[in-house]
């Protein structure tokens, strides 16, 4: 979610969506969700209210300090698993839906972003820890090279039920079932303002692209819209039935 539209959006759209697509287990990833940079506790609450379950972030949730104590309380917020020993919260969430033990996974990617732990040894050690904890284990990779992203998603297909992309934006239409039975998409796109430049004042991302100078970005003010991907999966395996990109207007 992307500032106010994009949570506006959430909160009118998502418990429509969930009727229509009979979704078991709705994860969002917040970490824009307060003003475009960051979580709060009262947008976390606001979210779970909503129907959101698992609330899975990236590089920006540490933008708001008053979310710190959160990510030690409550186990239902997630931040990257790959960053060093001793951060505030964790990075992975075991829970139960249908008598169904769902997994839950948050990575960062290393490309463009800060140089913590590696993703890919830190995700392939964890799943196989998981997997005698529950069969379906969802990835939320918050990344941002589309290489790493797809390398990262061969690399533990069929150890994971999905590998899902998030932190570019933009939804992205490689969404696939990988060879082991892993469901994939480079990103899950951006619930938040349809106007703007990934969810931010057109005006603004234009000045900076023409001086060059780190102009201080704003959420852009317009109607929202909800993206995102539906996965269907094999309880009995854990594999990926089927993959749909979700695209619609709050």
């Amino acid at each position: 979610m992307v500032g106010s539209p994009g949570c506006r959006a959430l909160f009118m759209g998502l418990p429509v969506l969930v009727k229509r697509t009979r979704a078991d287990l709705v994860i969002a990833n917040g970490e824009n969700a307060a003003d475009g940079l960051g979580l709060t506790p009262e947008i976390a609450g606001s979210l779970f209210k909503s129907g959101v379950e698992v609330i899975t972030s990236g590089n920006h949730i540490w933008q708001k300090r008053e979310i710190l104590d959160l990510l030690e309380t409550d186990g239902r917020i997630l931040r990257p698993e790959n960053y060093p020993l001793g951060v505030p919260g964790k990075g992975q969430l075991v829970l139960s839906r249908r008598e169904v033990s769902v997994a839950v996974i948050n990575l960062q990617g290393l490309q463009h972003l800060p140089s913590i732990r590696c993703p890919f040894a830190v995700g392939a050690e964890l799943a196989r820890k998981l997997r005698a904890r529950a069969k379906v284990i969802i990835v939320d990779f918050h990344a941002e090279s589309p290489e790493e992203k797809e390398a990262l998603a061969l690399h533990l297909d069929g150890t994971v039920s999905a590998v899902l992309g998030t932190h570019t934006h933009v939804q992205t239409a490689d969404e696939r079932i990988l060879p082991g039975g892993t469901a994939y998409i480079g990103d899950v796109g951006m619930t938040g303002p349809k106007l703007g430049v990934i969810g931010m004042k057109r005006e603004i991302s234009i000045r900076r692209s023409l001086t060059q100078i780190p102009i201080k970005m704003e959420v852009e003010n317009s109607d929202g819209a909800i993206m995102g991907v539906l996965v269907e999966v094999n309880p009995a395996d854990g594999k990926a039935l089927s993959i749909q990109r979700i695209a619609q207007d709050a």
